[in-house]
């Protein structure tokens, strides 16, 4: 409801605004050279499209995520069955949830050019952006239930605090995945208003950017695999370090005997110091991955097979965000609402300690990479890579327009 508010009222102000700071009419020019007149009203519209676009994805979000609608309950029902079925369905339910977030931003793609050209895109991209602070306050809200929970427990507050934190922490996964939602909408729109920009900067033709190309169609391929490369990346850097802490929580276990009496407390900051040590060391690939990948592609094959790249990635990308991070939520909440046991389905299905919770939480530890590090980390490489292209399309266009690879040819 503070979404829905916040959007009703970005809506009216998006008109006042282009109303009083915009001419009557003005001229763009198209990405193919020719001039359009846009009126004020127009501008007031793709901003509100950006706005409307934004409040879907993240109602939708909430519905493949929230154990308050069918697809979660259906993950959680798939638990009897094991944690293959779990899953199977948490998987499917992920990739359900890209369709409608897809065609929102297909219809504010294409009304937006239509009206204004890139610029319109553009401002569309600073309309969904328009309720941004309150996207924060409901991303915030996800990782404070979380903790509240965790200290909750750590203090031996007793079984009934801890099923309220609980509760609270489910609808904290939703709101946390919401907030991706938004960040994942806004750099789709983002960049490719700053794919334009390349293009212009580089001095591309539009029919050097065809599709038909070769070195447009293998830049498309290699930007398609990017957001894989990354993911595989981040992923694997989380079960290094998930393997090193559980080495690290076994070894406490054996040489201070003390943990499990409670005479002795755990050493929590050589914990702390693995999980820091790894967050920060293992990111140099995937940190590397995303910016030498423009320039290398730039230098040696060019920027038709860079814009190629550009347009790969951020197809690709913003499909496996969107589904990497709804199908951890959705994982993680559908173990919540067998925890809670608080509907017959629920109860039916089983609570702590049965064959079925212990799928839920192979399913949760499984999208916990998925939810917190792939999918968040994607919007990054497709605004990151776009802005440094940008940045560098006058170089490439004044030095290796054709690549180095292919100038001889």
């Amino acid at each position: 409801r503070q979404l829905q508010l916040s959007t009703a009222l970005m809506v009216p102000l998006a008109f006042l605004v282009a109303a009083l700071t915009l001419p009557r009419d003005f001229e763009v020019t198209m990405p193919y050279g020719d001039e359009k007149t846009v009126k004020w009203s127009a501008m007031g519209v793709t901003v509100s499209l950006g706005l409307v676009a934004g409040y879907v994805i993240g109602h939708f979000t909430e519905v493949y995520t929230s154990n308050r609608y069918k697809g979660v309950r259906e993950v959680s029902d798939a638990c009897r069955m094991g944690a293959a079925t779990n899953v199977i369905y948490g998987l499917a339910l992920g990739y359900y949830s890209c369709i409608v977030p897809c065609f929102a931003l297909a219809v504010v793609i294409y009304a937006s050019f239509s009206l204004a050209g890139m610029y319109g895109i553009a401002c569309a991209a600073l309309g969904m952006l328009g309720t941004l602070s309150t996207c924060l306050a409901i991303d915030a809200y996800g990782p404070i239930s979380d903790n509240a929970g965790g200290i909750a427990e750590m203090a031996g507050m007793g079984e009934e605090i801890r099923r309220k934190t609980d509760a609270l922490d489910a609808a904290g996964n939703t709101t946390a995945a919401i907030g991706k939602g938004f960040a994942i909408g806004s750099a789709a729109l983002v960049s490719l208003a700053l794919f334009g920009a390349f293009v212009t900067r580089a001095e591309i033709e539009i029919a050097d950017a065809s599709i038909l190309d070769p070195a447009v169609f293998s830049g498309l391929l290699l930007g398609a695999m990017l957001p894989y490369w990354f993911s595989a990346m981040t992923m694997k850097a989380v079960g290094i370090a998930a393997l090193e802490m559980v080495e690290e929580v076994r070894r406490q276990f054996r040489t201070i005997p003390g943990i499990m009496q409670g005479t002795e407390k755990p050493d929590y900051d050589r914990c702390v110091s693995i999980s820091t040590r790894a967050s920060l060391v293992a990111m140099g690939g995937p940190g590397a991955l995303v910016l030498l990948t423009p320039i290398l592609v730039g230098v040696l094959f060019g920027t038709q097979t860079l814009s190629g790249v550009l347009v790969g990635a951020l197809v690709s990308g913003v499909q496996m965000a969107t589904s990497a991070a709804n199908t951890g939520g959705a994982w993680d909440n559908a173990k919540k609402y067998l925890e809670a046991g608080e509907t017959d389905q629920a109860k039916d299905i089983g609570g702590k300690g049965t064959d079925a919770h212990h799928a839920a939480v192979i399913g949760d530890t499984v999208g916990d990479p998925l939810k917190d590090t792939s999918g968040p980390s994607l919007n990054i490489l497709i605004k990151l890579m776009a802005v440094e292209s940008l940045v560098l399309a006058p170089f490439f266009a004044a030095h290796t327009p054709d690549g180095l690879l292919f100038k001889h040819f």
